[in-house]
């Protein structure tokens, strides 16, 4: 497959991750060859900032974003609100993230998720920001939570899995949605059909690296070149060039994020 001619971006990966640790620079000139040119780095709890900010340091094209995952509410703390505060007046986030709500992991609080999950919409708001969503079995939960705080900006609806109706719910709200991996298993009828009938302007591409393998990947690690094989899988669902897919979720991209 050549290299399409406009940028790639991979609005979700995971680039600090320990996955990563005995090839990260492998990883992103991988990436690079492969045409993704911007790759969002979201952090999940305070004490991966820094990580997430040497890695944004270190390579071209990454961009950072701060926020406290919904999985690990159970360590995350009220301080650490305002230490993500500190990380956004010391280098300007694209976005807040990954914040959200998770309903699939059993013996998670979802009143400890809830609370920030909404403190972080506040600041997200108080910073004019986009917010980078984890909504896993949530969509309902989440879109109510967006609508009662109200933010300036609309984000991704990271790794989207809901209905045709949330998906519409979001994007009124000003949101795009993430498409990745997922999507590229047979198996997926229900996020296939959402990826092929969905408005291409509605979607952006993401890989969740090191999560979230595309099929050709298997059970392997993910990472973020794999970003053109899925705008090409992507394509081929739609029945469309691969010019135009990447042609205009990367437009949508840069839009929702302010790039």
């Amino acid at each position: 497959m050549g290299l399409p001619i406009a940028p790639l971006i991979d609005t979700h990966c995971h680039l600090d991750a320990a996955e990563f640790d005995a090839d990260r620079d492998a990883v992103h000139d991988r990436a690079c060859a492969a045409g993704v040119d911007i790759q969002v780095i979201p952090a999940v709890t305070q004490a991966n900032f820094a990580a997430v900010t040497a890695a944004c340091r270190r390579y071209p094209g990454c961009l950072p974003a701060f926020g406290l995952h919904p999985v690990y509410a159970d360590i995350h703390q009220a301080a650490h609100l305002a230490l993500m505060r500190q990380q956004i007046e010391a280098w300007r986030p694209v976005a807040i993230g990954e914040i959200g709500l998770d309903l699939f992991l059993p013996g998670l609080d979802f009143a400890t998720q809830a609370y920030f999950y909404v403190e972080q919409l506040k600041v997200a708001r108080e910073y004019a920001l986009p917010v980078l969503l984890h909504c896993r079995r949530a969509n309902d939960e989440i879109l109510k939570q967006l609508r009662r705080v109200g933010l300036e900006k609309g984000g991704i609806a990271h790794a989207f899995s809901g209905s045709r109706q949330q998906a519409e719910a979001f994007l009124k709200l000003g949101f795009k949605l993430g498409f990745g991996g997922a999507f590229t298993w047979d198996r997926a009828t229900r996020l296939r059909a959402l990826a092929r009938e969905l408005p291409l302007e509605a979607i952006v591409l993401e890989t969740d690296s090191p999560d979230i393998p595309p099929a050709w990947v298997g059970r392997g690690r993910n990472e973020p070149a794999e970003v053109a094989r899925i705008a090409a899988a992507l394509a081929e669902l739609r029945g469309i060039s691969l010019q135009e897919v990447v042609s205009q979720t990367t437009a949508n991209a840069k839009a929702v994020l302010g790039l």
